[in-house]
């Protein structure tokens, strides 16, 4: 895991030999297959991934004060671990625009939910000739849905996990 200036110094070591900077960013709260399906194809876009990490802070500013359910340093360190990741660094503002802005990737990579018009540093990105990609989302898989259907068996009574097994 790296502090967002840590984060550039190892991306201008990484440019410097000839490797291509994926960025994207997320809440990451309880890593499921989708997560992991996405990083790997972001990772495909290029030949570094750095991973930006929303702060405790930002995901209850942005989702309420429910989230996260996993502090940041916990999902940092999970998404670290991932052989498609090679940096994580997290950022406390509402939108990943100033982590974009300081790293400057070559390449952008959102969910396909994300209209296209919508991704946050897309016009910093293409500012300096990089490209945005937006990648399908694997059905089926949400945090939030996974965290309500727990929620929602916790309160029923059911001990099953919260995909009924």
């Amino acid at each position: 895991m790296f502090t967002i200036d840590e984060a550039a110094t190892f991306i201008e070591a990484q440019r410097r030999q000839g490797r291509s900077i994926v960025f994207t960013n997320g809440v990451f709260d309880l890593l499921h297959p989708g997560h992991v399906r996405y990083l790997q194809a972001a990772r495909g876009e290029g030949d570094v991934l750095v991973v930006g990490v929303n702060s405790d802070r930002s995901v209850r500013a942005n989702k309420g004060p429910s989230r996260p359910v996993i502090p940041e340093q916990e999902r940092a360190e999970i998404l670290a671990s991932l052989a498609c990741v090679d940096a994580v660094a997290i950022f406390d503002d509402q939108t990943p625009a100033g982590i974009i802005a300081r790293l400057q990737p070559d390449v952008l990579v959102k969910g396909a939910d994300w209209a296209a018009d919508a991704i946050v540093g897309r016009d910093t990105v293409e500012a300096r000739g990089g490209r945005v990609v937006r990648v399908p989302i694997v059905p089926g898989w949400s945090s939030s849905a996974i965290i309500e259907k727990s929620r929602a068996a916790s309160k029923s009574g059911n001990s099953n996990g919260p995909d009924g097994r």
